[in-house]
């Protein structure tokens, strides 16, 4: 993903209000082990040797997250990644340089990996610990400080 800002960013940035959902996606951002969830599951990814050249583990561990964030189904994770900046910019994927969101059927084989392997349960679980020791909540795509 290319740094430069693009007119359409420039534009958001301009904003008075961040939206709570901006907000605990940044917060996250910061937070959660992402470095440490890709070498958990990098031994069991597709290498990309053959067929399409896969996505990053980070994009599909972040779009992972956000459906399970908000309850979302593969399709709509997709649509909402489309449709929201906050969201985009969480996945880090700059539009401008012809990059596109992973579509739903490669969450959904990115979902049975991380089932298959147990790895879901133990990222989710690793979540709330990180809240829990940050004395934050999450209810509803919203971080409430305790």
């Amino acid at each position: 993903m290319s740094m430069q800002m693009n007119f359409s960013d420039l534009e958001y940035t301009n904003r008075r209000k961040k939206t709570r959902r901006e907000i605990f996606l940044k917060k996250m951002d910061t937070l959660l082990p992402w470095d440490e969830w890709e070498e958990l599951v990098k031994p069991f990814y597709p290498s990309g040797s053959r067929g399409r050249k896969p996505q990053s583990i980070n994009r599909m561990l972040r779009m992972f997250m956000l459906k399970s964030w908000y309850d979302l189904s593969d399709l709509a994770t997709e649509e909402e990644i489309y449709d929201s900046y906050s969201m985009k910019q969480f996945m880090k994927i700059d539009f401008s340089d012809r990059e596109q969101a992973p579509d739903s059927t490669t969450l959904c084989k990115f979902r049975k990996l991380l089932h298959k392997h147990g790895f879901d349960a133990l990222i989710l679980q690793q979540f709330k610990e990180i809240l829990k020791k940050n004395h934050l909540q999450f209810r509803g795509g919203v971080l409430i400080q305790r």
